[in-house]
């Protein structure tokens, strides 16, 4: 380790253990990239998403509230006993006409059921090929959730819920046909069949169920937006990096606490993800028309280049702004990017430099290409030096 790095990891320390944090300073300090040995990159992130307070000695008694309230969520909307009884085999006589399958209230827990396994089906359909370039989300976790394996439950686990039903996961898909992919050449988009996934032995679970999980409750806990597709993309690297903390003790909490920095993350990005909002000011569409017009001001040839081939900011900037750039470069590297991300006092203006800074920095290639040509280069985006996007980001901001 160079004495350099050693530098920083100290500086983060020094901030970090101050009885009240100065959040300019760690801020100045994470935008750099925070170092990952000790923690470092959980614990900021669990700051500057918000999560937790600026002040030290409220961290124990709030991170305790939180987690048992997460608990609680578990207990009321995944385990439900009158359901779980029925599908146990338990006698007709046991089992109330609210209980009932064929109750018609539309308020019948069972209806509720239903209407949970068609969001349920779409989310496990992409939490199953969350990040297939690594084996992290298949293997099995440390810390399964033992009040859903408890043995003593009489209930089924999300998976079961999936392997069971007979609905058709056609019938809940939510992303926007005619924009854009949602996937990246880089990533592997077709989801393999169910049988092709090794599934954990009894006790045990793959992070993917952990992340389908949080999904699943977010979704109960949002009904205006529930669950729509790129969603998994956002949670992923929040859940692979607490879920890979040094610190056993708060790794084993990692489910918890990502659920509450994804909701507090998706409050800000929300909006992106609602379809009837896209043309509205807070919109995925304004955004995108932001891209193009910073970029007419930073750099005129390419943008009337891109203007002359018609190649609108929906066929790549969609993905790139709704999905905070997870599909475009390897985990390793989105995880740098969201250092920078989250220390930004206005992260989502930022978001529009890094995605200006892309085009710019591939200006060459561009303004020589024909549309297939430059098609191809915004959809598999070449450079991987993230840091040197990020420099070229910075650059124009302060020239702002």
């Amino acid at each position: 380790m160079s004495s350099l790095h050693k530098s920083r990891i100290a500086d983060f320390q020094d901030v970090l253990k101050e009885p009240t944090i100065a959040l300019e300073k760690l801020r100045e300090l994470s935008f750099s990239g925070i170092p990952c040995e000790g923690g470092l990159r959980c614990l900021c992130w669990k700051i500057l998403l918000n999560y937790l307070p600026l002040e030290r000695s409220s961290w124990t008694s709030i991170l305790a509230k939180q987690r048992e309230l997460y608990s609680q969520f578990l207990r009321e909307m995944i385990i439900q006993p009158g359901i779980a009884k029925a599908n146990m085999g338990v006698s007709r006589e046991d089992v109330t006409f609210e209980d009932h399958p064929l109750n018609p209230n539309p308020d019948s827990r069972w209806n509720t059921y239903f209407r949970d396994n068609e969001v349920l089906l779409q989310i496990d359909k992409d939490v199953r090929r969350l990040y297939p370039d690594i084996s992290f989300f298949q293997r099995a976790t440390e810390y399964p959730c033992l009040l859903i394996l408890d043995p003593q439950n009489e209930f089924e686990t999300l998976r079961k819920r999936v392997e069971q039903t007979t609905l058709k996961s056609q019938t809940v898909a939510r992303n926007r046909s005619g924009v854009t992919n949602m996937s990246s050449p880089h990533k592997s988009s077709a989801p393999a069949p169910l049988s092709e996934y090794e599934v954990p032995p009894s006790g045990c679970e793959a992070h993917w169920e952990v992340v389908e999980r949080i999904l699943f409750i977010y979704a109960k806990l949002n009904p205006g937006i529930a669950y729509v597709q790129g969603m998994n993309e956002i949670v992923g690297p929040l859940y692979y990096t607490f879920a890979t903390d040094p610190d056993s003790e708060w790794k084993e909490h990692a489910e918890a606490d990502t659920f509450f920095c994804f909701t507090n993350l998706m409050a800000e990005i929300r909006d992106n993800f609602i379809k009837s909002l896209d043309d509205s000011q807070c919109g995925i569409t304004y955004k995108m028309e932001k891209v193009y017009s910073t970029l007419k001001d930073k750099d005129m040839e390419l943008y009337l280049k891109l203007q002359e081939q018609n190649i609108k900011p929906q066929f790549f900037a969609f993905r790139w702004l709704m999905l905070l750039l997870s599909q475009e470069f390897l985990l390793p590297d989105v995880i740098r990017i969201w250092d920078s991300l989250f220390a930004d006092d206005n992260r989502f203006d930022f978001l529009l430099l890094v995605c200006c800074a892309m085009l710019i920095l591939i200006r060459e290639q561009l303004l020589e290409g024909d549309f297939t040509t430059n098609m191809r280069l915004l959809q598999d985006y070449p450079i991987t030096d993230v840091c040197q996007i990020l420099q070229k980001a910075k650059e124009l901001q302060d020239s702002k």
